[in-house]
């Protein structure tokens, strides 16, 4: 069984951006300028957006940081999306989701630009990626594809099994494994009306487990040799922690881990790959790659 490190590749990939960046400010030049909206006190979103802050400074990136309170009213934000959308300094810029139940998140994300979606998460780049065009692709996504392709793991003709299927991880990871420029897979989804999902993990040679449930893989479900990709990021009561939590995956990590060839560990696999992924969206779009 070999870790998949995502937290050291996470590194060494920005290393590279930062190198890039340093590149093109030396040749005169634009820098990166990523921009986050904040709405609200969110405990995960807060950890989220103060860690993309940090990447942007390791990848040479100008970051910009604007928050607002709970209660900002859905034309307010609105009117944010608009001044970022026409600034010509900003490059990406995101909206941290969840937002409160009193603003409509797709109105949002809909008004967002496109070009300067880096979340991936607007229906034009989802769009364009479902069809295999050049575009902004969702940050977990991204990242897990990037870690198949780091660790040299054959995906070609490989059988894939992804469990969830949700919009940002399910439904993106299932058409990117299925797609000849990046898994060339044969993929199932796998959710909570499907009939058999032992059976299904049994047969994948490529697991993505983003079904939000804590242990949910185990080891009668996972055939020697597998490769086990765990999205989960549970929090789980957890005594002996300073915070009172840990963090746990979808994969029950200890039995399954013998039986694997490949294996994420939770925490330091997919997720800093997350926000990995979101400065190399970052990056190509100060570089203009996908869209003018």
């Amino acid at each position: 069984m070999q870790l998949i490190d995502g937290k050291a590749t996470a590194g060494a990939i920005k290393a590279e951006i930062a190198e890039e960046v340093r590149s093109i400010v030396a040749a005169g030049g634009k820098q990166p300028h990523l921009a986050a909206v904040l709405v609200g006190h969110d405990g995960g979103s807060e950890t989220y957006v103060k860690n993309k802050v940090i990447a942007c400074e390791k990848c040479g990136f100008k970051s910009t940081l604007i928050r607002y309170e709970d209660n900002v009213s859905e034309e307010e934000l609105l009117a944010c999306v608009d001044r970022l959308n026409h600034d010509d300094d900003v490059d990406g810029f995101i909206v941290q989701l969840p937002l409160p139940p009193h603003i409509d998140e797709q109105k949002i994300v809909e008004a967002i630009d496109y070009r300067k979606d880096v979340d991936g998460f607007h229906p034009v780049n989802v769009g364009r990626m479902a069809i295999g065009l050049p575009c902004f692709i969702s940050a977990t996504p991204l990242g897990i594809i990037t870690l198949l392709k780091r660790y040299n793991i054959p995906t070609s003709g490989k059988k894939c099994v992804v469990l969830g299927r949700s919009n940002i991880v399910g439904k993106p990871m299932a058409q990117l494994m299925m797609q000849k420029q990046y898994g060339d897979a044969t993929v199932t989804v796998c959710h909570s009306h499907t009939k058999d999902i032992r059976r299904e993990c049994l047969e994948a040679d490529i697991i993505v487990a983003a079904i939000g449930k804590p242990n949910f893989v185990t080891a009668d479900m996972v055939k020697p040799g597998a490769v086990v990709i765990d999205v989960g990021t549970t929090r789980v009561p957890d005594a002996s922690r300073k915070s009172g939590f840990r963090l746990n995956g979808d994969v029950k990590f200890d039995e399954v881990a013998e039986k694997c060839s490949f294996i994420t560990p939770v925490p330091g696999g997919v997720g800093p790959m997350t926000i990995c992924s979101l400065m190399k969206n970052t990056l190509a779009a100060g570089k203009k790659e996908y869209y003018k």
